[in-house]
């Protein structure tokens, strides 16, 4: 036990110090509101929303948080994400009023620079397998089978599936579709947001047995100090033996292409992390089906999916700093 201890002691010092060498970090307050609006009273309400996390690349403490119903902290069964749950037998107010302001320092994560992540053999084996809308068989397959060349290895072999995206691929929100991260969609559509690059290539690294995961959060504008956030934004990590968790970024990439490249083995400041994986159950389990993605709130009345809600999602910089190196 004292042996675990010392060496979860060191990890975490190496990663501190690692983290310490990255060049660039953002502090901001971070302000997740949303209002459920209650077409239909008297009937049992349930509430779910995910909670920012603390991680490697990311510390987050809560400055406040208000709810018309208590909140209880709960843990996802599968990946461990972290959410708040809140209920009530009976809704008989018009609308319940939830709100949670975090304080956030965000770090550029480097993967050149960054300590080795670790990964549970049972972590690995979940992200080689696919979701409901990421199938690792079928044409991702085909496609991604078509990129790589004898001999490459699992970096290699990851940048090729990468530069497929980015060049086959283009940012566009337009007509139906597009934000499911249906990869069978995004393959014909060739189009989409960045649910449906990073689906695509999810799928195609899991069919070429490169473990490969999806994460989710918030988009902060690199060119202002305070706004609204109109909506989420999402990437993906692949896993090697030598270097760990790998993070790429295509859709950023795309809408920046002068830094194709450094989305390749990095996430910029600009951004907060909520949860990551599809197919999603929460905790306490919901009664409707598992979540696609999970970074918006999840309501059901009467024990269904209830839609009535409207969110409101803001930050603030509180400073621009450099991290040590």
């Amino acid at each position: 036990m004292l042996r675990r201890v010392s060496a979860i002691a060191l990890f975490l010092l190496f990663s501190f110090f690692a983290v310490a060498r990255s060049e660039k970090s953002r502090h901001f307050i971070f302000d997740y509101s949303f209002t459920v609006k209650i077409s239909d009273p008297g009937k049992p309400l349930d509430v779910w929303f995910p909670m920012a996390h603390s991680d490697r690349f990311q510390r987050v403490k809560i400055v406040s948080r208000t709810s018309d119903l208590p909140l209880k902290e709960t843990t996802g069964p599968e990946y461990g994400n972290q959410m708040f749950y809140a209920h009530t037998d009976k809704a008989g107010k018009a609308e319940y009023h939830f709100s949670v302001k975090y304080d956030v320092v965000r770090l550029e994560h480097l993967a050149a620079t960054s300590a080795k992540s670790p990964a549970t053999k049972k972590e690995l084996e979940r992200f080689l397998q696919p979701d409901k809308l990421v199938p690792i068989t079928g044409a991702p397959a085909e496609i991604a089978a078509r990129q790589v060349k004898p001999g490459m290895d699992v970096m290699q072999k990851a940048r090729a599936l990468y530069d497929y995206v980015f060049s086959t691929m283009r940012y566009d929100k337009t007509g139906t579709g597009w934000g499911r991260g249906d990869t069978l969609w995004a393959c014909d559509a060739k189009h989409g947001n960045c649910t449906d690059f990073h689906s695509v290539f999810i799928s195609m690294a899991r069919s070429q047995h490169i473990p490969a995961r999806f994460e989710i959060g918030f988009p902060l504008p690199e060119d202002r100090n305070a706004s609204e956030i109109a909506g989420y934004h999402c990437w993906a990590e692949f896993y090697t033996r030598k270097r760990g968790w790998f993070p790429v970024d295509i859709s950023e990439a795309w809408k920046h292409q002068e830094k194709k490249d450094y989305f390749f083995g990095a996430n910029d400041v600009n951004r907060v992390q909520f949860t990551v994986g599809r197919d999603l159950e929460l905790s306490p389990k919901q009664h409707g089906q598992r979540l696609n993605y999970f970074v918006y709130p999840y309501v059901e009345l009467d024990r269904q999916a209830y839609p009535n809600v409207s969110n409101a999602f803001s930050f603030k910089d509180v400073t621009q700093t450099r991290a040590a190196r």
